[in-house]
């Protein structure tokens, strides 16, 4: 239909109007376009199935690994033990569990040892230890701990970070776990280790 043919039929019945426009659209558009744009819409479902659902793709899986190995799982202390083993020297551990049953021993030495027992057995010595002191220091200066972070493992020696609080300052100081833990004990503050170094050092608690 022609322009001029269109403006005077609307002049005389302008309630035809979105008919003729519907009519117009069957006469003149190609069924193939809609073809087209149905194959362009089921190939992107079938793109967005592929990465989030169904299938997942190798490089969505090790994103998820990695996702996982740096997450960080709240673990508590359960005890300090003397390991003795046959052809193995004598050492003192400190054993660290998180909410899935996994645990992860440490050793430590024996000063240590006795500062992470005292704060477990809530014990005041008569004079404060090295550890009661570091507390005592930070309480006086308005620093609190935040947290206690175990997140690294390299030949065999933990690493550890302290998250201390200064008023809304965050300072992040590098420590060896057993002073973390002796330290997060006096402070009630919360022990995290890494998703890693539990992977890697993670045993089955022994219930026998």
């Amino acid at each position: 239909m022609r322009d001029d043919e269109r403006k005077r039929r609307y002049d005389d019945d302008p309630d035809d109007e979105l008919e003729d426009l519907f009519d117009d659209l069957e006469e003149d558009e190609p069924t193939e376009g809609l073809l087209e744009e149905d194959e362009d819409i089921e190939e992107i479902e079938a793109q967005l199935k592929r990465l989030f659902g169904g299938e997942a793709t190798s490089e969505l899986e090790e994103r998820a690994a990695r996702f996982d190995k740096g997450r960080e799982l709240e673990v508590r202390v359960t005890g300090v033990y003397e390991r003795i083993e046959y052809g193995q020297p004598r050492a003192l551990l400190v054993q660290l569990r998180d909410n899935y049953g996994r645990t992860v021993p440490i050793v430590i030495g024996p000063f240590e040892a006795h500062a992470i027992v005292t704060a477990l057995n809530d014990d005041t010595p008569p004079r404060p230890m090295t550890h009661d002191l570091m507390r005592n220091i930070l309480t006086r200066l308005g620093v609190s701990i935040d947290r206690v972070l175990i997140d690294d493992l390299w030949q065999g020696t933990f690493y550890a970070k302290i998250y201390l609080l200064h008023g809304d300052e965050e300072i992040e100081v590098d420590s060896r776990p057993s002073d973390a833990i002796a330290l997060a004990l006096r402070f009630r503050a919360p022990i995290y280790m890494s998703e890693s170094v539990l992977e890697a050092e993670g045993q089955p608690e022994d219930y026998s």
